[in-house]
């Protein structure tokens, strides 16, 4: 696949396995199948916890696991709207699901439940990789939280981050019910990974690439020999104190000027030039191309490579001639590309009034991703069914609590009028119902 720097920035978008992910129809990415409309185990029993200060006082907070294993997070106000929030977390976390993983899902999103929505989160039954399985995951869920109280008023389904191609799936997959009707009225997907995992990755293997091709510590000249592509080899162990020394080692990045050496400035320029990305976001990235792609290449995906920089043109560097003939090249397995298609790629076959909700300078899942999912969208006929809002932030995990209530209203009045909302007035509203600097609204520019 040809390419350029343009191609390569991450907040420019990155280049399409398009043609090797059409090999995606009926394999998967080990989850196994759902069955519409499965309903809650009358013999799992919740436990009372305490919630997090952040939801309030008069809420009642509950424990259980389901029938998968995986830990449920329930938090019901005692004021409650008659209305559910099903979230589906971001990550993906990569160790074992504990009980009260949800808790930190529950304390960032605590406005909605300050706002009289019940909420429920779940852990995911395993921890890694699976779009497919978090979403059956997230699903099922929500019939444990409809077996417990009921169904509620109205159902929203949000996704942040992975957890936004987590939803998506999981609205594209369970958005019905075997008769035809909704499950979800509506669909919130925050900072979401809309690109898909064809997509979603490639920016980081060209940045494993890259920075090997600089630093040649990852792997060391004294550590087992692997392919970039694969993170780590399977079984490797590496903490991330130990990544980041080496990256520190190598760029001196977090260095105060006087203690960065000229060869650590030059290589950490060279880097960050090629890949686009910020200073204080290579590290984050490094993470995620280690230890997200083990557990991604040697767990999910058997070894199999879905990166492919094998006609790539790198530019930016203060020598590409060089780096262009020196750097790692790799081509994709066509089989893993079709697995990894079929697990987390998207059809845009949405159902229900979804809202999407982005920041412009999210440092990890780029803007960039939205367009993706627009295209995605309207290539299903779908597009009267998304709205796509933007604000000028720069975080990912958490935006302005402003942000989320403009949002979640605007879904509201469009799911009980039918009138598609109008992100242009997302500024003006957000405005009249809260504190004028809370509101960072503008007006969407896709790529």
């Amino acid at each position: 696949m040809s390419g350029s720097h343009s191609d390569l920035n991450p907040k420019k978008g990155r280049r399409l396995l398009s043609g090797l992910a059409a090999l995606a129809a009926g394999l998967v990415l080990g989850c196994a199948p759902v069955v519409a409309g499965q309903r809650h185990d009358p013999t799992l029993s919740t436990t009372p916890i305490d919630c997090p200060r952040s939801v309030g006082a008069g809420v009642t907070c509950l424990s259980l696991q389901d029938a998968a294993g995986a830990w449920l997070i329930i938090a019901k106000p005692a004021n409650w709207n008659g209305r559910l929030i099903v979230h589906a977390h971001g990550g993906p976390r990569l160790g074992e699901p504990e009980r009260e993983d949800s808790l930190e899902d529950l304390d960032r999103f605590s406005v909605m439940v300050r706002q009289g929505y019940a909420w429920i989160g779940s852990s995911y039954r395993r921890g890694g990789y699976g779009v497919r399985s978090a979403a059956e995951d997230v699903d099922r869920s929500r019939a444990v939280f409809w077996g417990l109280f009921g169904r509620p008023e109205r159902t929203l389904l949000h996704g942040q981050s992975w957890g936004g191609n987590v939803a998506a799936k999981t609205a594209e997959l369970y958005g019905t019910d075997e008769a035809g009707t909704l499950t979800y009225d509506g669909v919130l997907l925050t900072n979401g990974v809309l690109n898909g995992g064809t997509r979603a990755y490639q920016f980081r293997a060209d940045l494993r690439a890259v920075y090997q091709y600089v630093c040649g510590n990852h792997p060391a000249p004294s550590d087992p020999q692997y392919p970039v592509w694969q993170g780590l080899p399977a079984g490797a162990q590496m903490s991330r104190a130990e990544l980041r020394r080496r990256i520190v080692d190598c760029t001196g990045i977090g260095l105060s000027g006087r203690d960065r050496t000229a060869q650590q400035s030059r290589r950490k320029r060279d880097i960050l030039a090629v890949t686009g990305l910020e200073e204080d976001e290579l590290i984050a990235h490094m993470n995620w191309a280690t230890f997200t792609f083990q557990d991604l290449v040697q767990v999910r995906l058997g070894g199999r490579n879905p990166f492919d920089n094998s006609r790539t043109v790198y530019s930016g560097s203060s020598d590409d001639t060089a780096l262009n003939a020196g750097v790692e090249r790799f081509t994709a397995d066509p089989e893993a590309v079709a697995m990894l298609a079929h697990d987390a790629d998207l059809t845009g076959q949405i159902v229900a009034p979804t809202m999407t909700l982005h920041a412009l300078h999210d440092p990890t899942v780029f803007y960039a991703a939205e367009a993706v999912y627009a295209e995605t969208v309207d290539s299903a006929g779908r597009s009267h069914l998304l709205v796509q809002a933007a604000t000028d932030e720069d975080q990912h995990s958490k935006l302005e609590d402003a942000s989320y209530l403009t949002v979640l209203a605007a879904l509201e009045r469009w799911i009980d009028t039918g009138e598609r909302p109008d992100p242009t007035r997302f500024q003006q509203d957000c405005v009249a119902d809260h504190t004028p600097r809370s509101c960072r609204f503008v007006t969407p520019t896709l790529p």
